[in-house]
């Protein structure tokens, strides 16, 4: 965990989306804190993946405001989510297996170079930018020139967090990042995830594993069908309270009379 200051990085403020009659999100808002590990809970269809692609600008909402260090923004794109300093590593990852590690990292976004008047891919300078990423930022030994199908599940998942550190982002947010994991692969994603939060990186954490969010998370914000159920600290309360949370969709009477900063939904 972090010692996050109080600053928002990230500021949404009644975000609607509507897709048809179906209400995906409901009013919600959601604060992440410079240099906290936020957590972003809620069972599925709670509007999660919504809310994160309306940041990022994959849809666009039906009404609210994003700001950015309190500057309002406007994000049409997830290119343009990036120029604002967002990062995505997605659940599905979206690598490309017949293509090497750095290329995968520097997809769309090649170093080029002039060779006999034509521009061409510098491998040698993205060769090199790539390994700089992944043994000097992230501690690990990958080949920049391995192709990702030849890699593990962990490895593979250390390539897309090491993807996300090309743009130099302030905010990395990870969806579901150790899912279908095994047991050790997901500690070394866990190791990754603070060290990136451990650079002064601002995460934002899609998850539903109950260690991973009181291993990591400083505070938790919880949706339930669209809605906010409300946000917490971490260190003041337990698996079974926010449990509870996401199965009921209300507050616990015991949470709203102990945590005097606890945002509650109405």
């Amino acid at each position: 965990m972090s010692e996050s200051g109080t600053t928002n990085l990230i500021e949404m403020r009644g975000i609607e989306k509507h897709f048809g009659r179906v209400v995906a999100l409901n009013g919600v808002d959601l604060e992440v804190r410079e240099g906290e590990i936020m957590g972003l809970l809620g069972d599925n269809g709670s509007g999660k993946s919504t809310l994160i692609k309306t940041l990022v600008g994959v849809h666009q909402p039906d009404a609210g405001e994003v700001f950015i260090r309190g500057e309002q923004v406007h994000i049409s794109n997830p290119k343009e989510a990036r120029k604002y300093g967002i990062s995505t590593v997605y659940q599905d990852l979206a690598l490309v297996d017949t293509l090497s590690v750095s290329a995968n990292m520097f997809l769309a976004r090649n170093p080029m170079k002039r060779y006999a008047g034509i521009s061409v891919v510098d491998w040698e300078t993205m060769n090199e930018q790539a390994e700089e990423i992944i043994r000097s930022r992230l501690n690990l030994e990958i080949d920049p020139t391995a192709r990702v199908e030849f890699l593990s599940g962990g490895e593979r998942q250390a390539v897309a967090i090491a993807r996300s550190l090309v743009t130099d982002p302030d905010l990395v947010i990870m969806d579901e990042p150790t899912s279908a994991l095994s047991a050790d692969s997901a500690r070394r994603v866990r190791d990754l995830i603070q060290t990136l939060n451990d650079e002064g990186i601002t995460v934002l954490l899609i998850t539903h594993n109950m260690d991973e969010v009181f291993a990591l998370t400083d505070r938790v914000t919880i949706l339930d069908s669209g809605d906010l159920v409300g946000t917490v600290d971490t260190d003041r309360v337990t698996k079974e309270d926010i449990v509870q949370m996401m199965v009921s969709g209300e507050m616990p009477a015991s949470i709203q009379d102990t945590t005097g900063d606890t945002e509650a939904h109405a």
